[in-house]
């Protein structure tokens, strides 16, 4: 049962990769697919963490750190748009100030 767990956080994994690979139009667009990959990563953090029975406290600092991640990235996204009035991915550079 736990493999069938593993199988599918693995496949969600890796649709939130291709999805991150392939949209990347749009700063939101791919900000969700990171939140989606971070979300799979801690299912299987926390269900090799259950299943090794080790403390599940890593996978709470592990979230901890990925709301932190999505509240940097909305407030990169807000800056953005603005500056430059829409959140297309190819219209932000380093380069400006």
């Amino acid at each position: 049962m736990l493999t069938l767990y593993f199988i599918i956080y693995m496949f969600m994994c890796l649709i939130g990769i291709l999805v991150f690979v392939f949209n990347r139009k749009h700063l939101l667009s791919m900000l969700l697919s990171l939140e989606f990959i971070v979300l799979s990563l801690f299912g299987l953090l926390f269900m090799f963490l259950s299943m090794m029975n080790y403390e599940v406290f890593f996978s709470l600092m592990f979230l901890t750190f990925s709301v932190c991640e999505g509240a940097l990235g909305l407030s990169i996204l807000v800056s953005m748009i603005r500056t430059h009035g829409n959140d297309y991915f190819q219209s932000f550079s380093v380069l400006q100030c």
